[in-house]
């Protein structure tokens, strides 16, 4: 393994319950006297928001709320965003919401004042030293589910749909974190307890494609551990009772790790999840959750030995690969995961597609088994079916 790296860790964290009334001060404290609060349209309409925007007038900041942005955003989501960004005189975003908000913001914030185009800034080999990271817009970003992680992450996945197909991308640059974070887990109280499950499998699979990953990271690999136990411990609690402010807390925290840990890398997972998110519109996160035992598997002959490792530490009985996939499978079945991706509608008619994608998705460049399209499109089809093989 070659021991050379450069490794960009997250930012200014406030975690606790309530810390949202920090909202107008962390503004402040960037300099931002007119903000745009990206969200997306079910947001817009709770009081969460209002509240927020009253604290933020209150502190004498002009704020205007932007959320025309689709479940997966899209390119002129983002195009929209920029529009009504530079209509004004706004000098900072605050992101509110799910990943897909948080991916859109950071987007919004990042090409606002850019003289090159959203695709121009994909993550594709040394796309992101054409962006001018002086005229990047501060973010200050406040995640309303634990999943993804955007929060603390230096890119946002977004949907071109320029083309003749949908294709999920990339946009990157290492100082794209949001300059402030708040983690309040009272504004995930009301989520509903599917949402929970999927973003918080969602957390895992980050932790735990970051944990496989073939790369060199200690730091990311010891990130990963410690919030794939959190997860175990917690993600039960938050689905069985989302009143449950410390497991509410900690799978912010977990979630956040998660997109922490994933500078090492992703996999095969990511790389069909992408995929079928850009083909099918599905949850991210769901997506996920069900394709995680097949990734596993398909992965096992490179990675058993960290996955004992990783039951070890977990504390599961007679720590094997085994026996951490059987905690996998009983997770889902407890959460209400379905078993494979027919279930949510998904057939084969595009597997040949899904396979292609997949092997050409950023993401499967941490695949622990590099895959050719046809091995993509064989995982796919064993997902699809529910074919598990011990």
């Amino acid at each position: 393994m070659l021991l050379q790296a450069n490794w960009n860790y997250p930012t200014d964290i406030t975690v606790g319950e309530g810390c949202i009334k920090q909202i107008a001060s962390c503004c402040l404290e960037l300099k931002m006297t007119q903000v745009l609060l990206v969200t997306d349209p079910g947001l817009a309409k709770l009081p969460m928001v209002q509240d927020i925007l009253d604290i933020c007038v209150g502190a004498g900041l002009v704020i205007q709320v932007f959320c025309d942005i689709q479940a997966n955003p899209t390119g002129d989501n983002i195009r929209c965003g920029v529009d009504v960004l530079n209509s004004g005189q706004f000098d900072g975003v605050v992101a509110l919401g799910g990943g897909s908000s948080l991916d859109a913001a950071k987007a919004i914030a990042l090409m606002a004042k850019q003289s090159i185009s959203l695709w121009q800034a994909e993550d594709v080999g040394d796309n992101w030293r054409k962006i001018d990271a002086s005229v990047m817009l501060p973010v200050v970003a406040v995640p309303t589910t634990a999943g993804t992680g955007s929060e603390v992450g230096r890119a946002s996945v977004i949907t071109d749909t320029d083309g003749d197909r949908h294709v999920k991308r990339i946009i990157f640059h290492p100082k794209m974190m949001p300059a402030k974070v708040l983690l309040d887990p009272n504004l995930t109280i009301g989520l509903p307890a599917h949402i929970t499950a999927a973003t918080g499998i969602d957390a895992l699979s980050h932790n735990l494609e970051a944990y496989c990953a073939p790369f060199y990271h200690p730091m990311a690999e010891g990130i990963a551990l410690e919030a794939i136990s959190l997860i175990k411990d917690f993600l039960p609690r938050a689905v069985a009772n989302g009143e449950d402010i410390e497991a509410r807390t900690q799978m912010l925290v977990a979630s956040c790790m998660g997109a922490t840990s994933f500078q090492r890398g992703l996999g095969g997972m990511h790389a069909i999840a992408h995929s079928l998110g850009a083909l099918y519109n599905k949850h991210h996160g769901l997506l996920n959750a069900i394709l995680m035992p097949y990734v596993l598997l398909r992965n096992r002959a490179e990675i058993e030995t960290r996955i004992t490792r990783l039951a070890g530490y977990l504390g599961l009985e007679d720590p094997s690969f085994d026996s951490f996939l059987s905690w996998v499978l009983e997770l889902r079945q407890a959460l209400s995961i379905p078993d494979n991706l027919s279930e949510i509608g998904i057939n084969l008619d595009d597997a040949v597609l899904v396979g292609e994608m997949a092997a050409s998705d950023a993401a499967a460049g941490g695949n622990p088994i590099p895959l050719t399209p046809a091995q993509y499109a064989m995982l796919f089809s064993d997902a699809v079916k529910g074919r598990l093989y011990y």
